[in-house]
């Protein structure tokens, strides 16, 4: 039988790609990161094998003893992780990113997959087998937006895009035609906390990069997302159609129907 790989980052995003994976009868081996990867996934993965962050040099070598040709990433690694006592004394993660022009992500992962590739493995889409996750156009909650929030929507994902293209963050938070919080480095639910303490009803807009790459760091969204927005006083969220994932989406639309948010594919 074939095999899988998953290099399993935090949250829901490998646990729901482990679920899709088992129905379709795929044989998955993870590389789980202890601190970071749920402890669900032994419960999923045919095969779990648990490394530190600074294990990266052992992973090619782990999917290589067990027959494993195709490699998925799912799931962030912790931001703070990157400035961490452990990273900075690795010599194999330090040669990696001495070799970057930058620390963004997009340069990141894609010296990973560079890597891993140069040592035989093929990085794929992280969306395999998660396709009915990526919705179409439309308005997925019973509520729609606004004529003032659709103004919103359209002046956000706008701005959202220019700022994906420069690298900076996928998500923008926006009222009245007014940009009131950028994206960077502290991730999407921070980014939505740090603009509802400023103001109430605001659409949080996120998109992905021009030409995103779909075998990494794709626009995720899901029920902490949407608990998130409701924290915040957040109305409407606003993601690209077809390029977002959004993790358990039946339950995650139906608590934002629940709260009176509305949430649009564009």
């Amino acid at each position: 039988m074939d095999k899988i790989g998953l290099i399993a980052g935090n949250r829901r995003f490998p646990i729901l790609f482990c679920e899709s994976a088992r129905k379709r009868g795929e044989h998955v081996v993870a590389v789980a990161i202890r601190g970071e990867t749920s402890r669900s996934i032994t419960r999923l993965a045919d095969k779990v094998i648990w490394v530190n962050i600074t294990d990266f040099e052992r992973i090619s070598g782990i999917f290589r003893a067990e027959g494993v040709k195709e490699v998925v990433m799912a799931g962030q690694v912790s931001p703070r992780v990157l400035f961490s006592r452990q990273v900075r004394e690795n010599k194999v993660i330090q040669d990696l990113l001495t070799g970057l022009s930058d620390n963004k992500a997009i340069s990141i992962f894609s010296a990973i997959a560079k890597r891993l590739e140069d040592e035989g493995l093929t990085l794929i889409d992280s969306t395999t087998f998660l396709q009915d996750y990526l919705p179409l156009a439309g308005v997925l909650t019973s509520r729609n937006p606004s004529e003032q929030q659709w103004a919103d929507i359209r002046f956000g994902m706008d701005l959202a895009r220019k700022v994906a293209d420069l690298d900076i963050g996928l998500t923008v938070a926006v009222k009245n035609r007014a940009i009131i919080a950028v994206e960077a480095f502290e991730g999407t639910d921070n980014l939505i906390r740090r603009a509802g303490r400023m103001f109430r009803g605001l659409v949080i807009a996120k998109t992905g990069r021009p030409g995103q790459d779909m075998r990494f760091d794709i626009p995720v969204i899901g029920l902490q997302t949407v608990k998130t927005l409701y924290g915040a006083g957040v109305s409407c969220l606003a993601i690209e159609a077809g390029k977002t994932l959004i993790i358990d989406m039946q339950r995650t639309i139906d608590w934002a129907d629940k709260k009176g948010i509305s949430v649009v594919a564009v």
